[in-house]
């Protein structure tokens, strides 16, 4: 039954029975048999066929939110024994938003200094693909926005106060100011995160909020890409102040405060919320409180 659940999970996150089945490293006609045997077992249609997937059933959407209850239960019981004979270990899976990702490290290494037995893997996604992530059970903590928009039903730990500021090269726009104005920068030539970007929604809002509109030269889902570009002279850009140090390339940028207004924006770790978390994701909130109490005191 749970192997069945897992099936029916990845189907329905993949939405095609061939993407699922090459995900599960099954052959379709394999994945195709199961999902049959789990609608026989539980009496009910899941899946809506013609010549390919057209969806779940309502009983299937329902099934669907059991079958993810049921796999994480499964997963924290067989984490927890394993923790229990062998002491923490496994592998933990992490999505962050693109300003968070300096911040990681900071939350990894003291980890595994403590639990040299467990091991990483980090991506960079935006705030709804993280949530989304979280509820297919495809990673296990995500570091995102804790305002703003919805995040469901999760655990958070505040971890950061997340400033903006205008990043300019040495002898860029506006380079000699202490601080400057979102209308101000408005009219600079700018590279931003993409519109699918939370922190770009944000932006957008308070330049909004300042009266004026924004229209970026350049546009990436990525902050070193971004960065490079501010290197050149030629464009400025948007970022938290921890964001543009972590480059390295301080002697090369001017960071200036964005006032009129100068709001801030809480960051944080979330993981779906369960009673108990397994080992590793109550080891990992942890490990993120004590960076709160440093970061937010």
């Amino acid at each position: 039954m749970i192997d069945k659940l897992e099936y029916f999970i990845a189907l329905a996150r993949e939405r095609h029975f061939a993407r699922a089945a090459d995900e599960l490293g099954i052959s379709q006609p394999t994945l195709s048999a199961a999902i049959r045997q789990l609608e026989d077992q539980l009496g009910v249609v899941l899946v809506n066929r013609g010549s390919r997937f057209q969806g779940l059933t309502p009983e299937g959407q329902r099934v669907l939110e059991w079958a993810r209850r049921i796999v994480g239960d499964a997963r924290t019981m067989r984490e927890e024994m394993r923790a229990a004979r062998k002491g923490l270990s496994g592998h933990i899976r992490l999505a962050a938003i693109p300003t968070t990702l300096a911040m990681v490290p900071r939350i990894t290494a003291p980890f595994q200094q403590k639990h040299p037995d467990v091991t990483f893997s980090v991506i960079s996604a935006n705030s709804l693909q993280i949530l989304s992530l979280l509820e297919n059970l495809e990673i296990d903590a995500g570091l995102t926005y804790l305002e703003n928009e919805p995040l469901g039903r999760v655990t958070s730990v505040p971890l950061h106060l997340e400033h903006y500021h205008l990043i300019t090269a040495k002898h860029g726009p506006l380079a000699d100011r202490e601080n400057v104005t979102w209308r101000e920068v408005a009219d600079l030539s700018l590279c931003l995160l993409t519109a699918d970007m939370q922190n770009r929604r944000i932006i957008n809002s308070h330049f909004a909020e300042a009266g004026v509109g924004v229209n970026p030269k350049l546009e990436s889902n990525s902050m070193i890409v971004l960065f490079s570009h501010v290197r050149t002279g030629r464009w400025c850009s948007i970022m938290p102040r921890n964001v543009a140090l972590s480059f390295g390339f301080h002697d090369e940028i001017n960071i200036i405060p964005i006032v009129d207004p100068a709001p801030h924006h809480i960051v944080g770790l979330v993981a779906t919320h369960r009673e108990p978390f397994t080992p590793l994701v109550s080891a990992l909130l942890h490990e993120a409180r004590l960076l709160a109490e440093q970061e937010l005191r």
